[in-house]
């Protein structure tokens, strides 16, 4: 496949987001940007969050571990759907009630303004160092296959793709966003579904042949019992659902839509099909990694020493022209849907949370808005390229192991909020969030370099219950005598 042929695919789905961004970037407002004038329809919200929850991250990485991990992600993913129930059913009405635009409103009303700025950090903190890390990954396959045959340097191909994130987010919002979501779901598991009936194909299998040759290699073990290793069971079945509920409930990324619906009630349809709807779509993920290990092992292929690269190596050398398209579609519209919602939800809760702002139409207000879009623009440019120290292994698996530590002060400032009407002292509350989340990354690099006082354990996705547990106990400690009634 040529770079040309390549480019010109990815400038025709950007104008095809253009065309999304000029019809709801009509007219639109504070409130379009914002909330999306309290009109997104649950449905669209929820098939657009299968692109936004999955990314260029799951696009690449998942299939790529199998060789490895196996199917073991899988066990998270059965965790996921317990931690949407609770979103559904304990979150979303809290937010709906007090009509939050921010999330960390409800840690402002509850506890303070300290507070509320301390979870609005550990959100732009987990939410850039996500962002970048999905976007590291995206644009390392493109600059490979696409911007190097044009001589194009790798800070300017994820320059490119941040202007062009920013052209069609500027204006919109999250009115654009939740169509442009829709649109790049929909090309994202097309991408998988002709990879997977492209392998097929060429290796003579039925749906049967697929599911049968799947089932008898070595990489479909799902379960897993050994309690020290990172991927038991429990570890991550548990960790799972807490990590949906930080990175989705305590999330303003993905709670931003979900804050568009018309109703409370649209909003539960909304998260309850999208757990049902995340485990088809991961075990379509991992099926595609066994069948890429599956094809590369019958055809005598040199597997390639990176996971993460399998899956473009397959799809741009062996498996023919369209399905090297089909590839560059579904990774293109996972690196758009990995972080373009993320300039407007990072500017949303810098915008209310840190400064204080309200959400309205103002000639002033607009116009700070607009710099703070392009002010977090830049910063994810710059996280972007000095990711590339942390890609040592497969990268799911780091973004998971990051979100136990930038999400687990979440975890722990909300369920003290909801679960107990005690009142920390508001000026503390950082500092009990700092000490949580350094203890846990103390926790995870001794775990991570075998410390022998750890006897062989592997700390997964359980860190992330620690960090909340520590902090919430922090917050106990700090608390007054005198209490003020929970919201």
């Amino acid at each position: 496949m040529s770079s040309t042929l390549i480019l010109l695919c990815i400038l025709f789905y950007f104008c095809l987001l253009i065309g999304i961004a000029y019809f709801t970037g009509k007219n639109a407002d504070s409130d379009s940007y914002f909330i999306g004038n309290k009109k997104s329809v649950w449905y669209i919200v929820a098939f657009g969050l299968i692109g936004d929850s999955l990314s260029g991250v799951t696009y690449i990485s998942v299939p790529g571990s199998v060789n490895v991990a196996q199917f073991n992600y899988f066990q998270m993913v059965l965790g996921y759907v317990i931690g949407y129930w609770t979103i559904s059913y304990v979150l979303l009405p809290l937010y709906y009630k007090m009509q939050l635009t921010s999330i960390y409103t409800y840690l402002l009303n509850r506890i303070g303004v300290s507070t509320q700025r301390t979870g609005a950090f550990f959100f732009i903190l987990s939410r850039i160092i996500g962002a970048g890390a999905r976007l590291y990954l995206a644009s390392i396959v493109l600059q490979r296959f696409v911007f190097d045959g044009f001589g194009i340097p790798f800070p300017v191909t994820v320059a490119i793709i941040i202007i062009l994130m920013l052209v069609y987010t500027y204006k919109g919002g999250i009115k654009t966003l939740v169509w442009t979501d829709m649109l790049q779901s929909s090309f994202l598991l097309l991408g998988v579904i002709f990879s997977i009936y492209f392998i097929s194909t060429q290796l003579d299998l039925s749906l049967g042949g697929m599911i049968s040759s799947i089932k008898e290699s070595d990489y479909s073990q799902v379960f897993f019992w050994d309690w020290k290793a990172k991927n038991y069971f429990w570890k991550q079945f548990i960790g799972g659902a807490f990590i949906a509920i930080c990175m989705t409930g305590l999330d303003q990324n993905m709670m931003q839509k979900n804050l568009s619906c018309k109703s409370l009630g649209e909003a539960q349809k909304n998260i309850n099909a999208f757990s049902i709807i995340v485990v088809i779509v991961n075990l379509l993920f991992l099926g595609l990694g066994a069948l890429l290990y599956i094809y590369a092992n019958s055809k005598q292929i040199i597997i390639p020493e990176r996971s993460d690269a399998l899956f473009p190596f397959l799809a741009f050398n062996h498996l023919g022209t369209f399905a090297g398209l089909v590839f560059v579609i579904g990774l293109t519209a996972a690196t758009f849907n990995s972080a373009d919602s993320v300039l407007t939800t990072l500017t949303t809760s810098f915008y209310i949370d840190f400064l204080g702002k309200e959400t309205d139409n103002t000639q002033e207000h607009t116009k700070l808005r607009m710099s703070i879009h392009a002010g977090f623009a830049v910063v994810l440019f710059i996280t972007v390229l000095l990711f590339g120290a942390f890609s040592d292994q497969s990268m799911i698996f780091l973004v998971m192991d990051i979100a136990g530590i930038t999400y687990g002060p979440l975890l722990g400032l909300f369920a003290f909020g909801i679960f107990t009407k005690k009142m920390p002292i508001d000026k503390l509350v950082p500092l009990v969030c700092i000490v949580s989340a350094a203890c846990c990354t103390f926790l995870y690099f001794s775990s991570k370099y075998k410390a022998a006082w750890l006897n062989g354990y592997a700390f997964g996705q359980e860190l992330l219950l620690i960090n909340g547990f520590i902090t919430f106990i922090g917050l106990w400690l700090i608390s007054q005598r005198a209490t003020k009634l929970s919201v």
